[in-house]
């Protein structure tokens, strides 16, 4: 059977697997520690909002309980994070040399492992920090990093014009959010009529679909020479990954690398800004005066896809007519301008709001991603996505911990501190894109040229 060179099923099953959990998981651990903090039944309703502002003593329950949440949500992503970047920046630099499917299939085994202990605690009801220990095992498989790295690449393989890539990777992070929005509307109505049991096991279920589509159907796009294995017998994944990323910033031109650093600090600090608020949107709408039932927390979930839909459409019409500079500009200011306004939104009406002018806020990343795609050679894809990858699964992780501790230490004075301070980091990715504007856009055509003739020279030979 020929198998089919489309990574986006595999893109939609990872995503509506882990967003049927990830709002689930906040939810659990919030209601375990309420269980445990306050030695009473979690105030669960059928009313949109569990807050009674009159009762003081509700009222401090509900800080520390935040405040707990906050913490553990933190010891959580710690507790992953170093071995998950190690083996992102070594499977996706490695993926050059043994393919790409191994990269998008390890995180997948990874969050299957993850997602039966999620299981097995919530059906035995185990103690909940057995979920750090899972973390840190299913982190030896790579992380969301490692598995978009391998998706992008594969991407880029693919792709050979550059308004080509930049549409197909806007492609798959909408199909990432589209399918995250999806499974985020499901969990509130799945919660409410089945608890937590049945959407885990679903979400079990998914993965392991997922595993099978990539083992036996997904077509790898990188052709491993056995000629060439056997003139490198002894070196290993690492040399690989040393020698790739050596190749990737010394053999090219100061413009070239300089705008590459330029591309890929705009590119880490836009995702720290962007994830590090978005990670406490559910937290947020649980807190006074919000306090947000299971349901709505599903509908602003949801609400959230428009801004992986308007995203792709914003870069489908304006690569039409403006530059790609204009695009990652336009894209920081929709960051900019929805944590604003979310810093201050203290009504149901006005955090629904908030998605509008979140409309564009992903336009950056599938852009950044195809801008620092066209000046690298093909054979050095993997190496790229492997930095870029890596980095942004360090500035998710940092992200989560530097956002969960400004959490915790303002929720009792500011809660929508950190939207704040999300907003404001967006002023220093918009500098650097001003930087390149100067510095390297000639330089980045010039270099297209290039790659473009050698990419030709290697399918000769």
């Amino acid at each position: 059977m020929k198998g089919l060179f489309l990574v986006e099923p595999a893109v939609a099953l990872y995503a509506f697997a882990n967003m049927l959990a990830y709002p689930l998981l906040q939810q659990y651990i919030y209601r375990r520690l309420w269980q445990q903090l306050t030695n009473s039944t979690y105030p669960a309703t059928d009313e949109t909002s569990r807050c009674n502002s009159s009762n003081a003593n509700l009222t401090s329950d509900h800080e520390d309980v935040q405040k707990a949440a906050s913490m553990f949500s933190l010891y959580v992503e710690l507790s992953g994070m170093i071995p998950s970047l190690v083996v992102t920046l070594i499977l996706v630099a490695y993926s050059d040399h043994r393919g790409r499917k191994m990269t998008i299939l390890l995180p997948v085994i990874g969050s299957l492992i993850y997602s039966i202990t999620f299981l097995c605690v919530s059906f035995f009801n185990l103690d909940i920090y057995m979920l750090v220990a899972a973390n840190v095992l299913s982190s030896l498989f790579g992380g969301f990093g490692t598995f978009l790295g391998g998706c992008f690449s594969y991407v880029a393989d693919l792709c050979q014009d550059g308004k080509k890539k930049t549409l197909r990777m806007a492609g798959v992070d909408m199909v990432l959010g589209f399918l995250s929005g999806v499974a985020s509307l499901l969990t509130g109505y799945f919660l409410r009529a089945a608890g937590f049991n049945w959407p885990f096991f679903v979400t079990t279920l998914f993965h392991c679909i997922n595993i099978l589509y990539i083992i036996f159907i997904l077509e790898e796009t990188v052709q491993v020479s056995i000629l060439g294995s056997q003139e490198r017998p002894t070196q290993s994944p690492f040399n690989h990954l040393l020698y790739g990323i050596y190749q990737l910033f010394v053999e090219s031109s100061r413009k070239t690398i300089a705008v590459l650093v330029l591309l890929l600090s705009t590119f880490t600090i836009y995702c720290f800004a962007n994830m590090g608020a978005t990670f406490m949107f559910t937290l947020y709408e649980l807190n006074e005066p919000l306090c947000w039932s299971e349901v709505l927390i599903g509908y602003g979930s949801t609400l959230s896809t428009m801004v992986f839909l308007s995203s792709f459409a914003g870069v489908y019409c304006f690569s039409r007519c403006l530059p790609e500079i204009a695009i990652v500009l336009i894209g920081l200011l929709s960051v900019m301008a929805g944590n604003a306004m979310a810093a201050f939104s203290k009504t149901t009406l006005l955090i629904f709001l908030v998605r509008i002018p979140l409309l564009l806020a992903i336009m950056p990343a599938p852009v950044l991603r195809s801008m620092m795609s066209k000046i690298v050679p093909k054979s050095k894809q993997g190496a790229l996505f492997a930095c870029v990858a890596f980095l942004e699964s360090l500035s998710s992780s940092a992200a989560s911990a530097v956002f969960n501790s400004i959490y915790a230490a303002t929720v009792t004075w500011f809660s929508g501190f950190c939207f704040l301070v999300a907003s404001i980091l967006c002023l220093i990715p918009m500098i650097l894109m001003g930087a390149v504007f100067v510095v390297g856009v000639e330089e980045t055509k010039a270099t297209e040229g290039l790659i473009a003739g050698e990419e030709t020279d290697m399918q000769d030979d």
